[in-house]
């Protein structure tokens, strides 16, 4: 499984990704989720994929690829509803690929994305991106995206996150995020990949990879928790009479 998160903010970008694949009793793998694509200065572009690892690992294979070549790729497109569409084009390219010998095998082309970014001459910008390369973008109202097992970080995201957040807070609160989906799934957790991305910078400000041993990760973990049982001790217990 998989847990992904990115906030759009006033003040920049926040990703954070984690990295377990296939959780099971004796099967557990590790693989990145998360691909910057950047030419500093210019534009920085940020993916972070869901689901099936195949179909996530041809799409970023392809997208690197097209790098290389004479047509559309990510250092090309003038905008960031171009780079979606690209990443969705990529995706129904490995559809038309693999979804008939995926559905042989009783396997479902399932993948979703977040790619978000900012090209030089608009605003930073978020989209979720789907199976069948369609996508949405973030806005003011809805500043952030969630792809994989999002249901358990979701509630302090709604809490915290507006459009206002620094870009620190709104890294805290990630991984505050983070810790909750690891404490209630198996299927997700560390190493994590975090990466912020100043407004109007044009390059990554920081790329961090948060293990156990991460000092800081361990901290508000710990004292989370502590504040959230001191907090529930606090509330007044209920007094059935008046109910």
């Amino acid at each position: 499984m998989t847990y992904c998160v990115a906030m759009r903010l006033d003040s920049g970008l926040v990703f954070l990704s984690d990295s377990r694949t296939n959780a099971g009793v004796d099967h557990i793998n590790t693989f990145r989720k998360m691909h910057v694509f950047a030419r500093n200065g210019e534009r920085v572009l940020v993916l972070m994929t869901s689901g099936n690892l195949s179909i996530s690992q041809s799409v970023v294979n392809t997208l690197r690829e097209k790098l290389e070549g004479r047509g559309s790729n990510l250092n090309k497109v003038k905008n960031m509803f171009e780079a979606a569409k690209h990443v969705g084009d990529c995706l129904r390219e490995i559809h038309a690929r693999d979804a008939e010998a995926l559905e042989k095998f009783g396997v479902d082309f399932a993948s979703s994305m977040i790619l978000g970014g900012q090209i030089k001459g608009e605003e930073p910008r978020v989209f979720c991106i789907y199976a069948a390369g369609n996508f949405i973008e973030a806005t003011r109202e809805t500043p952030y995206f969630q792809i994989g097992e999002s249901k358990y970080g979701k509630p302090i995201i709604d809490r915290v996150i507006s459009p206002r957040t620094s870009l620190d807070e709104a890294a805290k609160c990630a991984l505050i995020s983070m810790d909750s989906t690891i404490r209630s799934n198996l299927s997700v957790d560390l190493p994590l990949d975090l990466v912020i991305v100043e407004r109007d910078a044009l390059k990554v400000r920081q790329q961090v990879q948060i293990t156990r041993d991460t000092a800081y990760y361990g901290q508000i973990r710990k004292q989370w928790g502590e504040h959230l049982r001191q907090g529930f001790a606090a509330l007044p217990d209920p007094d059935w009479e008046s109910l």
